[in-house]
């Protein structure tokens, strides 16, 4: 965070004779830049000799928190591996682990991550979803919170151009930032997955394939006889309905995998403004 920069300190706008603004835009730090650069010697010791003297003092803290971070990312987090939430044991094919690997990692990054954003500067936020006191602490493992996730990418979805721009005749005025946008197809992503696709129907079922395929079952234990698959093939009736059901079943399959398609293609479109 940037207030635990020695030269964002109130001790460096003493020295610097220039207060350094908490946040502003781009054109607004370029503003402040050269206001306080005209105080050479001033500017110097507040920007690069306390930075300086804060690497030489802090080395040995860095030092431990890089060898926690390593360790937090290499066997805790493991941010270097693609993992899924996929029934352990069972066999699927490279579209299937492809396609839960994606969007299992966009559900850590909105639950975890995002999650995580909202409650790191806001005492309110961490009592409100209850953070646990380690987390906080120490800085390690994962903490997963959907809740504070998809508040924080509600919030985030709000965005408008309106305050940093200073001319309310800009055509952007009052629309949605890149970040805004970002954080609402990001949204519609995480709900279609999490929400709307564990419950769309299965096509055997959607299509009464099922059904009709239990009738004859019935049907042919009744009869004491196996003509159940056959029937399929030897009788016009059932081959007519049979073929009707299954071209429904397929169709329905086809639809949802055009969906898997289409939602991946965005989440990968997205992707660039997946961090923190």
């Amino acid at each position: 965070m940037i207030s635990n920069h020695w030269s964002c300190s109130k001790f460096a706008n003493w020295v610097r004779g220039t207060p350094k603004p908490f946040a502003a835009t781009a054109e607004e730090w370029n503003t402040w830049k050269k206001t306080a650069k005209k105080k050479k010697v001033r500017y110097w010791l507040a920007e690069e000799c306390l930075n300086s003297l804060q690497d030489i003092v802090c080395w040995p803290i860095n030092r431990i928190r890089d060898v926690r971070h390593y360790i937090n990312n290499r066997w805790v987090s493991k941010t270097h591996a693609l993992t899924s939430s996929l029934q352990r044991g069972k066999w699927y094919d490279l579209d299937a682990r492809l396609l839960h690997a994606v969007f299992d990692e966009l559900v850590n990054f909105v639950e975890i991550e995002q999650a995580w954003m909202l409650v790191i500067g806001s005492d309110d936020e961490n009592k409100k979803y209850k953070t646990p006191w380690y987390r906080s602490l120490f800085r390690i493992g994962s903490w997963r919170c959907p809740e504070a996730g998809v508040a924080h990418l509600e919030w985030a979805a709000g965005l408008k151009h309106d305050t940093d721009c200073d001319d309310k005749k800009d055509p952007n005025f009052g629309k949605p930032t890149s970040q805004a946008l970002a954080a609402q197809e990001t949204l519609v992503l995480y709900k279609w997955w999490k929400e709307k696709r564990p419950k769309r129907p299965d096509p055997s079922d959607a299509s009464d394939w099922t059904d009709y395929c239990e009738k004859k079952r019935k049907v042919a234990e009744a009869n004491g006889d196996d003509t159940f698959w056959s029937s399929f093939i030897t009788n016009a009736d059932n081959k007519e309905i049979s073929s009707n059901i299954l071209d429904l079943c397929h169709k329905i399959k086809s639809e949802q995998e055009e969906e898997d398609t289409a939602m991946l293609i965005r989440l990968i479109k997205v992707r660039q403004s997946l961090w923190t």
